[in-house]
């Protein structure tokens, strides 16, 4: 039941401020009427004694302030979820827009999920084969794990992110996942790709997209992580599904969050970005897991574009306390021509220790991904070394560790984008590579997994 009111008394960006209402609760959706009969949409942002503080969904050009009509509904924002969700593409509320019919909805949820208690988590443990060897080998992706991808503009965060979301499965049971795909802030160019590469290969049967263009209010952005996690709640901890969340790109979330703040003049924090910031990304990032009892889980990858490649800028620096672990793009393997350019040195999984070994992947995967990680260190020092002395500067096994780098970086990091690489594969490879070091150097690994898995 809708309570209607004719007291807007003032409108500064994407914000509305209506006085002398009754019962107006935090978060409840608005509808405003203008006079042209033209309808809007809104939700309370911040309600004190009579009066109420609205963001506008479509902006707030137009609207008169004596002849807007405000309604409040009574409820938050809500989305019909149903699996007839699957193969199709939405705006950034949930709306069709892909001239489909509309969905016929099983239940209504409201977006506003909670952060799954911690006492109900069951501990990730459960090896996500990606089919990328840079990160499957040495920064696997664990089965209810948060794990953002850090990137700079130009880089191609987007290939990666749509060939993790065509390739990803469970190993051991093939089960592939339903993929929740969120995108905020992009041009219509990205759009474009991403939906025609999910047409292409038919990862879009198994596959719900949320587009939020760059040319939609920023208060859509606001919604749209939300409305995508709740999507992923229902497929995973109602239908059992194994569900992988991409969120892209969440530093666009974040300025659209600033935008807002800036309007409701709070006072703001690093860099203009809101006080808040952390508490926000935590309430996003914590509604991955998996649950006690469910079969279900969500996997959550965030895309997040780094201004001038700062990794100490506010959304990424806040991001890494949040999520266990990062995988971090680089600019000069990017331009080494190296697909995908995933700094593995900087890179991290925290989980990824309880998703390998026997039983898992194969018992010598530790113990690889060790000797490789100290190898093309070593190989890049001895690089780096060279650069400022001179190559007759190094020792012969220095020459052989930075032979070693080049050819990891060729041979084991560049693969295709359409390359769907085993783990038995990507080991295979480190193995390869490591003969081209003496033995003598490979102090990382067991003299019974060389006999194994080198000399045969």
């Amino acid at each position: 039941m809708f309570k209607e009111y004719l007291s807007v008394t003032a409108v500064s960006g994407p914000l509305l401020l209506a006085e002398h209402i009754e019962e107006v609760k935090y978060g409840e959706l608005v509808e405003i009427e203008l006079e042209n009969k033209e309808i809007r949409r809104g939700q309370v942002l911040e309600v004190s004694g009579d009066k109420a503080l609205i963001q506008i969904f479509e902006g707030s050009t137009g609207i008169n302030l004596t002849g807007s009509r405000v309604r409040f509904s009574g409820k938050s924002i809500e989305i019909g979820v149903s699996m007839d969700m699957l193969s199709r593409v939405f705006n950034g509320l949930g709306e069709p827009i892909d001239n489909g019919p509309k969905i016929l909805p099983e239940k209504k949820i409201d977006i506003n999920g909670s952060p799954i208690n911690p006492y109900a988590r069951d501990f990730p443990q459960e090896f996500i084969q990606t089919g990328i060897s840079s990160i499957d080998g040495m920064n696997t992706l664990v089965r209810g794990q948060k794990l953002p991808i850090f990137s700079g503009s130009g880089l191609p965060h987007a290939r990666i992110a749509a060939q993790i979301a065509r390739q990803a499965k469970v190993l051991g049971k093939e089960e592939e996942f339903a993929v929740v795909f969120g995108a905020m802030g992009i041009t219509f160019e990205e759009a474009n790709f991403f939906i025609e590469d999910f047409k292409k290969t038919g990862a879009i049967d198994r596959a719900v997209l949320f587009i939020n263009l760059a040319s939609d209010p920023p208060i859509e952005r606001i919604a749209t992580p939300r409305v995508v996690l709740s999507t992923a709640e229902y497929l995973a901890f109602e239908k059992d599904k194994h569900v992988l969340v991409i969120l892209t790109d969440m530093t666009n979330y974040c300025e659209a969050l600033r935008e807002v703040s800036a309007a409701r003049k709070e006072v703001p924090g690093r860099r203009g970005y809101p006080g808040y910031l952390y508490t926000d990304l935590a309430s996003i990032y914590e509604r991955a897991g998996r649950i006690q009892g469910k079969k279900g889980s969500i996997t959550q990858i965030p895309i997040l574009t780094m201004p001038e490649d700062d990794k100490t800028h506010p959304v990424p620096d806040l991001t890494g306390y949040i999520t266990e672990g990062q995988i971090l793009l680089s600019r000069a393997l990017h331009q080494k021509n190296i697909y995908p350019p995933i700094d593995v040195l900087p890179s991290l999984s925290r989980l990824k220790q309880k998703g390998i070994g026997r039983g898992r992947t194969r018992e010598d995967h530790a113990d690889v991904t060790n000797q490789l990680f100290a190898a093309y260190a070593r190989g890049k020092e001895a690089k780096e070394l060279a650069v400022i002395l001179g190559d007759a500067a190094l020792s012969d096994i220095d020459k052989q560790f930075s032979k070693f780098a080049d050819e990891y970086e060729n041979k084991f990091l560049a693969q295709g984008e359409y390359t769907n690489r085993t783990i038995e594969e990507t080991l295979n490879i480190g193995w390869e590579l490591l003969k081209i070091l003496p033995r003598s150097e490979l102090k990382r690994v067991k003299e019974e997994q060389i006999k194994t898995y080198m000399d045969k």
